[in-house]
């Protein structure tokens, strides 16, 4: 088990493997669909984002509402291939890392390998026990997306597994793989 403290620097991205895990703590944001559109828009726009993205790490995730005497309600995961279409240009602005569930698409591959990004699956349905590593909540920006605005979480020991490393490599092809060889070998 690895023990990082995001931001991220691009050495820690380039020394993960796909399959490694992780506890991950320090400082990450969550942004899902709606938050992604808003910042590609102000990319396109040539206007400042709403955060520094370099060395950060993303969350795609939108809390539920949060209990009295707790930083955050439940946390989970969303798909992350919903996000996808805006990744690469928030990876050209130094985004070093996410959390999702599901796999990428080969742009986003390709451009986690051309910026040296790391990509970290989190356990769905294991929301109310992920908020039990969040150890402050703060919302940055757009408020008016409720569950789905920019928050700063600060994490302590998050459990992750490195899904797709900065060169590619892809735990869940690869473990696909090792089954199939598995089956393949017993036959």
């Amino acid at each position: 088990m690895k023990k990082l403290t995001a931001p991220l620097s691009k050495e820690a991205a380039l020394s993960l493997r796909a399959g490694d895990q992780v506890l991950l703590s320090g400082v990450v944001y969550t942004a899902r669909d709606a938050a992604h559109l808003r910042m590609l828009d102000l990319i396109r726009e040539g206007k400042p984002l709403p955060i520094d993205l370099e060395g950060q790490v993303i969350y795609y995730a939108g809390p539920t509402p949060t209990p009295e005497g707790r930083p955050v309600g439940s946390i989970g995961p969303t798909t992350s291939v919903r996000m996808d279409a805006m990744t690469p240009a928030l990876l050209a602005h130094g985004l070093r890392g996410m959390i999702g569930k599901g796999g990428r698409g080969a742009a986003v591959v390709e451009a986690m390998k051309e910026h040296g990004a790391v990509y970290f699956a989190a356990v769905g349905g294991a929301a109310a026990l992920m908020a039990e590593c969040v150890t402050s909540l703060e919302v940055i920006c757009w408020d008016d997306l409720g569950p789905e605005s920019v928050k700063k979480l600060t994490l302590c020991d998050l459990p992750l597994v490195v899904a797709i490393d900065a060169q590619g490599r892809d735990a869940f092809e690869q473990g696909q793989g090792d089954y199939l060889e598995k089956i393949r070998q017993s036959e």
